[in-house]
């Protein structure tokens, strides 16, 4: 029996609860205030035992060293006589030190029901982790068998969070893992570029016999219509070798997808079948050497020929040759984009069909093609250079929903507008931007499985010779590195589900929208795709580095996502523009009425930010309150947005032109992107808890809502310091629960990956076998 006729079984059910609480030598104010409330509430507790509980929640006189020695000696000794049947949790040993310092008829009358319910209230209000308790100060003999115990059992249903994550694509991405799990896609072992990519292509044929290659078609033409299954599709790749994803995407999606949104019915009967089937292989031309970005700008030409009614596709020089196109080494047919001039007037950048190669894939006269040769990554993509020399193509191959040159040989356009049309144009193959993140998002979640797998097993250093060694997740520093990494990656999945269904639904009147949410999900995915490979790499050490553990090529395959379907940096410029402008026109649209909301919006921001009990409100049920997390990303977005808007005015104001203007604000605006798609993310990011109903499934998924929106405000707590909408012992305290929220997330880490169910083919790591 432990010897201490000073605590009461009461006290003593509570110590457990009491030693991890001040494990961190803190109790913030809502803590102090809940355990207050529980103490006084708790018929098992006598007015003695209130008061020296109170006392041990005092902040301003926490427990002192001999105290929290004397705590650990009895949790210790506790420890020794709990069974080695079942999760046992801090209630349970509470309980087991009340049995063993009271007699027979104070254990009758003090263990009820209502007492271990009582107990476990507050360990969940408190949001206490067993673990920690476990890894710290149980004996020796008992610790590995709870430890095991815990890890071993999920706290929710891990189905149940796949088929959430699945959405409403089960079925297809199903039907995706068991093709993946083939013996045929298993990783091959080819250093030599040509022999990759011939066997890379087989893949996709594979895929096309399947009739995946289609599923984004018109059923007329051996499809489905169902863009929603396609992304699933090319999400679910993204698990398997990224150079399949790229090639797939390359000519099911550009190819196939220009010929679809920027084609007419007659090219649709042509073509589509064919292309859905990879009868007809095509590449997507459209960047230049000397322009990127700038789609605008490129220097191919169509001019057209009345004479002959045909159109001649030209190169005026090397520099505006076709560059990094994909699948250029294999393919029949390019749908290429140039400046198409009919009757000596450029209309501004068209697609036209070229046809590139014979049946025989022997290439036609007046085209040059030259392989891009080894890359950083994707070496089973056939990137290649195209220059083309007078090569005349019929009229009918101009791609003509949107321009078209009639028998007489005029141009007409359904979109008077030449800058309308070139957006109205490039809108409708916005579907690559769409998909990309999504593909890159499962190259993150594969190299997050593998790093966390990996640190779920290895062990290193220990307490003492004779004690286990601790577990990689189990440091801090490890926890810190990746589970913000898994919270965002569940965040970014509910963002990009959340941009796919508005692209699919995609009106006119909200197509801009969603081209800057495209743009600023694709550019916000990829970069995290980058820097969480590169930090799950270093979390591996050695191992990581190995290519048979897979790092290798999801670093090298993936880097190239930040730069194409359009520069990150620059993508991110476009974002902040579109937001500019919806604010320009909100303003001016509503008149007076327009000026009268900013200025309210400004002042009850104003009232916000020096509001002292605001700024300096610290209690844990504030901070995790949705609602203060959703104001803060909503507070930075908009004080951004207006003082550039202001800022970009006074410039005007003083002469400078429109451009100058905004390059003297050109950082500021890439910090109001990031703001915005941070903010888009975090409201998805509740949507989906508030519409789930299973009730262990919107625990975690809070859980990790709380991660992803406390550390975006840490990382970026110098703003909210700048701009007084916190002072130093808020954001202090935000420091500390994401440390406290980053040991809660580890206890379910592993099933958390589980979750995103990647086929163990696939996986195909060593170091987590």
């Amino acid at each position: 029996m432990i010897k201490s006729p000073s605590y009461s079984p009461g006290v003593m059910s509570m110590l457990p609860l009491f030693y991890v609480g001040w494990a961190d030598s803190v109790l913030s104010p809502s803590e102090v205030r809940l355990i207050n409330e529980k103490i006084n509430s708790f018929s098992f507790l006598n007015a003695e035992d209130r008061t020296l509980l109170s006392s041990w929640a005092d902040p301003a006189n926490p427990p002192s060293s001999e105290l929290f020695e004397e705590w650990v000696n009895l949790i210790r000794q506790a420890s020794e006589n709990l069974t080695s049947d079942g999760r046992q949790s801090l209630v349970d040993l509470g309980l087991e030190m009340a049995k063993q310092n009271c007699d027979h008829d104070e254990v009758l009358h003090f263990h009820t029901e209502g007492t271990k319910e009582a107990l476990e209230g507050l360990q969940e209000s408190l949001g206490i982790n067993s673990l920690e308790i476990h890894r710290n100060i149980l004996s020796t003999k008992h610790q590995q068998f709870v430890l095991d115990e815990i890890i071993n059992k999920p706290s929710f249903d891990v189905d149940a969070m796949t088929a959430l994550l699945d959405d409403d694509y089960t079925e297809i991405r199903n039907r995706i893992r068991t093709l993946l799990a083939d013996p045929v896609f298993r990783y091959p072992t080819l250093p030599d570029k040509d022999d990759f990519r011939m066997h890379v292509l087989e893949w996709c044929k594979m895929l096309a016999k399947q009739g995946l290659g289609s599923l984004a078609y018109p059923e007329a033409y051996g499809g489905k219509n169902d863009m929603g299954s396609y992304a699933a599709l090319f999400e679910t790749l993204g698990y398997h070798d990224l150079s399949l994803v790229i090639k797939f995407g390359v000519h099911f999606g550009l190819f196939g997808g220009s010929v679809q949104n920027l084609g007419t019915k007659m090219h649709h009967d042509k073509y589509l079948k064919d292309i859905g089937t990879l009868q007809l292989s095509g590449c997507f031309a459209m960047t230049e050497t000397g322009h990127g970005s700038n789609v605008r700008g490129l220097e191919t030409t169509a001019t057209y020929d009345k004479a002959t009614d045909e159109i001649i596709i030209h190169t005026p020089h090397d520099n505006a040759g076709k560059e990094y196109i994909g699948n250029a080494l294999h393919s029949h047919m390019a749908s290429v984009f140039a400046q198409l001039i009919v009757n000596g007037e450029n209309h501004g950048v068209h697609a036209v069909l070229v046809p590139l190669r014979d049946k025989n894939m022997n290439l036609l006269e007046g085209r040059r093609v030259e392989d891009c040769g080894y890359k950083l990554g994707l070496n089973g993509v056939d990137n290649g250079r195209i220059w083309f020399d007078n090569v005349r193509v019929p009229r009918a191959n101009l791609l003509n929903r949107f321009g078209a040159i009639d028998d007489d040989g005029n141009y007409s356009s359904p979109i008077e507008n030449p800058s309308k049309r070139f957006f109205t144009m490039l809108g409708t193959l916005v579907g690559g931007r769409v998909c990309v993140p999504r593909a890159g998002l499962s190259a993150a979640k594969s190299g997050l499985t593998i790093a966390i797998k990996y640190a779920l097993k290895r062990r290193q250093f220990g307490p003492s010779d004779n004690e286990p060694e601790t577990l990689l997740l189990d440091y801090p520093s490890h926890q810190k590195r990746l589970m913000p990494l898994l919270a965002k990656s569940y965040a970014l999945d509910f963002a990009l589900t959340y941009l796919t269904k508005r692209y699919i639904n995609m009106s006119e009147e909200d197509s801009r929208e969603i081209e800057t949410l495209a743009a600023g999900l694709k550019s916000y995915s990829t970069w995290f795709t980058t820097d969480s490979l590169q930090e799950c790499r270093e979390a591996c050490g050695g191992k990581g580095y190995l290519a048979e553990n897979r790092f290798t090529d999801l670093k090298a395959d993936s880097d190239i996502f930040t730069t194409f379907e359009g520069d990150n940096t620059v993508l991110m410029q476009l974002v902040a523009k579109g937001l500019l402008t919806s604010f320009n026109k909100e303003f001016h649209s509503e008149g007076f009425m327009g000026v009268l909301k900013f200025v309210a919006g400004q002042v009850g921001d104003t009232i916000t930010e020096f509001n002292p009990f605001f700024t300096k409100n610290t209690e844990t049920t504030h901070l995790l309150d949705p609602e203060f997390q959703l104001e803060a990303f909503q507070y930075r977005e908009r004080k951004l947005l207006a003082g550039i808007a202001t800022k970009m005015r006074d410039l005007i104001k003083k002469h400078l032109s429109s451009y100058d203007a905004f390059l003297r604000c050109q950082t500021q605006l890439l910090d109001l992107a990031h703001a915005f798609v941070e903010r888009i993310i975090l409201e998805q990011f509740i949507e989906v808890i508030n519409n789930c109903d299973d009730a262990s499934l919107k625990k975690v998924l809070k859980r990790l809502c709380d991660l992803y929106a406390l550390h975006a405000i840490q990382e970026d707590k110098g703003w909210f310091l700048e701009n007084d909408y916190m002072d130093g012992s808020k954001t202090k305290a935000i420091d500390h629960l994401v440390a406290k929220l980053c040991k809660d997330v580890r206890n379910d880490a592993g099933f958390l990956v589980d979750a995103f169910a990647i086929p163990e083919p696939c996986l195909n790591a060593p170091i987590v076998v």
